[in-house]
Order: C-alpha cells, then sequence, then structure tokens
C-alpha cells in the first residue's frame, strides 16, 4: 500500500510534533505537506524536516489524502469554509482542534469522513496520549491512517461515542497541569520542611517520573502499586491518609467532572 499524502492546515507545536513523529518514523518528506501563515515558520519546518510548506491552505490539499486541521478552535469555521469548495469526497479529516464537534465539522464542510482527536501537551516530547473518534464515514484504512499519524506521537485509543471526548479533555487533555500542580505543591512542602527548593522541586520531578513509568510498565493496576509502597503505620500510610481524611478523591472527580463539563460548553459555542 503506498504512503498516503498528509497535509496539515496549520502548523504550530502540536502539528509540527505530529510532522516531526511521522519523519521519525520513516514517513517520506515527500508525502508530507503543511500550510502556515507564518514564513518564520514555513522555514523551519522546510529545514528541520524537509517538506514542502504553503502560505495557501488550498494549495496543502491538492492531492492529499488525509488533512490535518491543526488550527485555533475560533477560527476553525472560517477554515473549514475556505476550504470546502477545495475538498473531495474522499479525503479524510483529522482535527486535532479542541472542542469542534464532528457534526460543526461535516455543517462547514460537507458530508465526509472525519476523525476527532484530542492529544495532549507531552506529544511534544513523542509521549502524549490521544483520544480518537471517527465518525461513520471513516474506512477502515482511514481509521488505520488517522491512528499511525497520532502514533507517531505517542498512545492512540478509539473512543465508541464522540461524548467521550469529553471526558478524555478532563483526564489526559488537560491532566498534565493536574500533575504539574502536584509538582508544585510537593516542591513547595519540601521547601518548607527544610529543603533548597532546587533539591525539592528535582525530587518531586523525578519521583512522578518514576511512578508514572512503574505505573507504565507494571503488569499490575496502580492500586496495588500504591498497596506495595505503602507499609502499615508507615510514613506513606501517615501522608495516604491525611490526603484521604481531605477528601483527595472526591476533589479529583469534582475537577475533572469541571472540565468535562467546561468542554461540552465550549463545544457548544465553537460549533455555531
Amino acid at each position: 500500500m503506498s504512503t498516503p499524502i498528509i497535509a496539515f492546515i496549520g502548523a504550530g507545536n502540536m502539528a509540527a510534533s505530529l510532522i516531526g513523529g511521522l519523519r521519525a518514523q520513516g514517513v517520506p518528506a515527500d508525502s508530507i505537506r503543511a500550510s502556515e501563515p507564518s514564513s518564520e515558520q514555513r522555514s523551519r519546518l522546510e529545514q528541520n524536516h524537509g517538506i514542502a510548506t504553503f502560505a495557501d491552505n488550498t494549495e496543502a490539499i491538492r492531492g492529499a489524502d488525509l488533512i490535518v486541521l491543526a488550527v485555533k478552535p475560533q477560527v476553525m469555521k472560517a477554515v473549514c469554509l475556505d476550504l470546502a469548495p477545495h475538498l473531495s469526497t474522499d479525503q479524510l479529516i483529522v482535527s486535532i482542534a479542541a472542542g469542534i464537534s464532528c457534526a460543526s465539522l461535516e455543517e462547514w464542510l460537507g458530508p465526509r469522513p472525519v476523525v476527532r482527536c484530542m492529544p495532549n501537551t507531552p506529544a511534544l516530547l513523542r509521549q502524549g496520549v490521544s483520544g480518537l473518534f471517527a465518525n461513520a464515514r471513516v474506512s477502515a484504512a482511514q481509521k488505520a491512517q488517522a491512528e499511525q499519524l497520532l502514533s507517531a506521537v505517542g498512545l492512540a485509543l478509539w473512543l465508541d461515542e464522540e461524548i467521550q471526548l469529553d471526558a478524555v479533555t478532563a483526564v489526559s487533555g488537560s491532566g498534565p497541569a493536574y500533575f504539574f500542580l502536584l509538582i508544585e505543591a510537593m516542591t513547595s512542602a519540601g521547601e518548607q520542611l527544610g529543603l533548597p527548593r532546587e533539591t525539592a522541586a528535582r525530587l518531586s520531578i523525578q519521583t512522578a517520573l518514576g511512578a508514572a513509568r512503574m505505573a507504565s510498565e507494571s503488569d499490575v493496576d496502580a492500586t496495588e502499586l500504591r498497596r506495595r509502597v505503602t507499609s502499615p503505620n508507615g510514613t506513606t500510610e501517615a501522608a495516604i491518609r491525611t490526603f484521604q481524611a481531605g477528601g483527595f478523591e472526591a476533589l479529583v472527580q469534582q475537577a475533572l467532572d469541571a472540565a468535562a463539563r467546561r468542554s461540552a460548553e465550549l463545544a457548544e459555542q465553537l460549533g455555531q
């Protein structure tokens, strides 16, 4: 099977990460192109990845099999309305813009195969995770193309229902900020306990990294890993009990509920 031609509309950080990931996987430069208003960013992409770039979106999509919409949600409607007359019915649309539903994309672009996905910022390090949803017009081959695209920057997980993207946004889309907040709090607490701030920060960051790797590479779940490092009447148990007494689990649930609700609200606003 020949390599699909992939066109990126918008070439900011996330698109540049996807392009870099695809090139690292061996996708040839002549199979990737991008449109971007910034001449400086176009030059960077050409130098770093050897791909063709365009100032005009319609030039970039000509002959493309897969079109990645990587523009800001606020300008998506205008971009789609401009692209619509130049699209063919078999071109796959992959949107990485938060809050823009498949229904809105089809309203602006016409009925066509659409995959929505929610990546997160660790994709910049190829350590991301993305939730993907395909509408009924997406073929099995096109699903494979979309999965290859997002797998270039991390883990790609398919969803059965589009509404689940609000939950993905709450868990992983916004999720890196939750861990940054915990690192901040642990750093400040370590400093209050007498550690130099830089030492407390390095301890907190490396502990987060090590714990994530253990959870990722272990054959047991996080609950069992926590149990194994929580000795009865020990220091870890004292800390865990304090977290739980303060309603830690309920607070996390409330926070993710708030993020999911806001995701749904933004989708309604942006789709108008």
